[in-house]
C-alpha cells in the first residue's frame, strides 16, 4: 500500500467522520417543519439576517418561524447625462418563514414607494408614488447552516410588477449564491455571486446582469456589528461595469431585535447612491 493511497484512505475517511458527525448533529433538527416549529432550545443563538449589506446571509430562518427585515426608510438618487432620478422607498419589507430546516420561503414587499425623474434638457419632472413591486424568494442552504465555519446557499427569486405608478411593467427573475466564512474572534467574510435577467432603464426589453460581491464584518462591544462591502455589476448588452462601495452599522437590541444603518455608494458619477435605515426581528 503505497503513501499516496494512504493519503486518499485518510481524506476519505475524516470526511465520512465529519459527514457523519454533522448527519449526527443535524438530526435533532430535521424533523422540524412550517407546522410543527423549531423549539426555542435549538434555535439560533444570534438571528441571522440577509440585511444591511447586498451580500446576503445564506443561513434560513428556523422551521416554522417568522423573520421580518425593513428599509424602514431609502433614497436612492441617480444623475445620468440626460435625467435626474430620485426615489424614496418606505417599509420596504422582506418577510420570511421558515419552511424546513434548510429552506426558507421570502416575500418582499415594497408598501410605499415615491420616485421622481427631471430631463435635465427641458427641465420637464414627472413623479409617481403608490404601492411598488413584489418579489417572492426561496433560500436552500445547501451546507453549514447550524454547523462549521463555511456555508453557502442557493437563492432563486422572481420580481412581480406590481406597481401602478412607474412605465416599467416587467418581470425579473435571477439566482443568488451567498456564501459566509467564519473566522476567529467575530469576524466574518461573506461572498455572493448573482445572475439577474432585468428591465432595461430606457426601453421596453431586458438585459442580463452579473454581481460580484464581498464584505467583512466585526463585532464590537457584543452588540455592534460593523461592515465594509465592495461590489459591482455587469450589464452584458452594453458591456458596462459598475461598482459600488459601502458601509454599516448593526446593533442588537435584544436576541431578537436588531436596528441598522448604512450606505451604498456607487464610484462612477452616473451610478446609484442609496441611503438607508432599517429593522429586524424574529418571532
Amino acid at each position: 500500500m503505497n503513501k499516496t493511497y494512504l493519503s486518499y484512505l485518510l481524506a476519505a475517511s475524516v470526511a465520512l467522520l465529519c459527514h457523519t458527525q454533522v448527519k449526527a448533529q443535524d438530526s435533532t433538527r430535521s424533523s422540524y417543519h412550517l407546522f410543527k416549529p423549531m423549539p426555542k432550545s435549538l434555535e439560533r443563538k444570534e438571528m441571522e439576517t440577509d440585511r444591511p449589506n447586498v451580500t446576503e446571509t445564506p443561513h434560513t430562518v428556523d422551521a416554522g418561524h417568522f423573520q421580518y427585515e425593513t428599509d424602514m426608510f431609502r433614497h436612492q438618487r441617480e444623475n445620468t447625462e440626460e435625467s435626474k432620478q430620485r426615489r424614496w422607498l418606505y417599509n420596504q419589507a422582506n418577510l420570511k418563514l421558515g419552511l424546513l430546516k434548510n429552506t426558507a420561503l421570502q416575500v418582499i414587499v415594497q408598501s410605499y414607494n415615491k420616485e421622481s425623474v427631471t430631463d435635465l434638457a427641458t427641465g420637464q419632472k414627472q413623479t409617481g408614488s403608490g404601492f411598488g413591486d413584489l418579489i417572492v424568494r426561496v433560500k436552500q442552504c445547501l451546507y453549514g447552516n447550524y454547523n462549521g465555519n463555511f456555508s453557502i446557499a442557493l437563492l432563486p427569486y422572481v420580481k412581480i410588477p406590481t406597481n401602478r405608478y412607474s412605465d416599467h411593467q416587467k418581470y425579473e427573475e435571477g439566482l443568488l449564491v451567498p456564501m459566509l466564512i467564519k473566522l476567529p474572534h467575530d469576524w466574518k467574510i461573506g461572498l455572493q455571486v448573482e445572475g439577474s435577467y432585468l428591465r432595461d432603464d430606457d426601453q421596453p426589453a431586458r438585459h442580463i446582469e452579473a454581481l460580484q460581491s464581498v464584505v467583512i464584518s466585526h463585532v464590537l462591544f457584543k452588540k455592534l456589528e460593523v461592515f465594509g462591502e465592495s461590489f459591482y455589476t455587469f450589464n452584458f448588452k452594453e458591456h458596462k461595469m459598475n461598482n459600488f462601495l459601502d458601509a454599516a452599522l448593526e446593533y442588537e437590541i435584544t436576541r431578537d431585535v436588531k436596528v441598522d444603518a448604512g450606505l451604498n455608494y456607487g464610484l462612477q458619477k452616473t451610478v446609484q447612491k442609496e441611503y438607508f435605515v432599517g429593522l429586524a426581528f424574529r418571532y
